[in-house]
């Protein structure tokens, strides 16, 4: 399941954000009222970014997809459960994320992890608690912030589409966490929502021209 949420012009934190960043005023002009989903099944969310792990996301939804139908055509703990790790194996899923994708589920099933109670905590309680799982890092607590619980200013300096949007936006390679940290301090509190518009600005191929700032 997913929810809808929409930015635009007249979206407070746009306002604030194009006020602060001229680079990402541009940036968000050139990409336009913004639809985004929530992804409210937190499990399911989770799996998709262990099975993600290192991939394009072309090939991460080929196997998502083939997992969903192994599953009967939604991921759960249950139908995980109920899998082989030579089934899972089966559709190009490593036996390492096979092993990941285990340990989340045993969390979930055991009552470790209780996904509904992560909205009620402070962001880096969240972290803290999904990283307890081997197989999960900073990178997918990030993402499930961001991409789960909606949370307005998680900035994921570990991840690659993200940095692609960055070095496009100021013109930089220096991907150091620390540079960026330091150059996108401005967006705060809304560093999440700056960060949907490097993914959508990528997504609709704008990275693939010069960003000119005045042009």
């Amino acid at each position: 399941m997913a929810t809808i949420q929409h930015l635009s012009a007249t979206t407070p934190a746009v306002q604030y954000l194009v006020q602060k960043d001229k680079h990402l005023a541009k940036v968000m002009k050139m990409v336009g009222p913004l639809d985004y989903q929530v992804e409210t099944d937190g499990y399911a969310f989770l799996t998709s970014q262990i099975v993600g792990q290192m991939l394009s996301n072309k090939v991460a939804a080929v196997l998502t997809a083939r997992l969903e139908d192994l599953c009967g055509g939604q991921i759960t703990p249950q139908a995980i459960a109920k899998l082989s790790a030579a089934e899972i194996r089966q559709i190009g899923i490593s036996h390492a994320k096979i092993g990941y994708i285990h340990n989340l589920t045993a969390a979930v099933t055991s009552g470790a992890l209780k996904l509904p109670e992560l909205a009620t905590k402070s962001d880096q309680e969240v972290i803290k608690e999904l990283t307890k799982i081997k197989g999960i890092g900073n990178w997918s607590a990030k993402m499930y912030l961001i991409f789960s619980l909606d949370r307005p200013n998680v900035l994921p300096f570990e991840d690659l589409a993200f940095l692609q949007g960055y070095g496009w936006t100021y013109h930089t390679d220096d991907y150091h966490a620390k540079a960026v940290q330091k150059k996108c301090a401005k967006w705060r509190p809304y560093s999440s929502v700056a960060a949907r518009y490097m993914y959508r600005a990528l997504d609709l191929g704008l990275t693939t021209e010069p960003f000119h700032l005045f042009k």
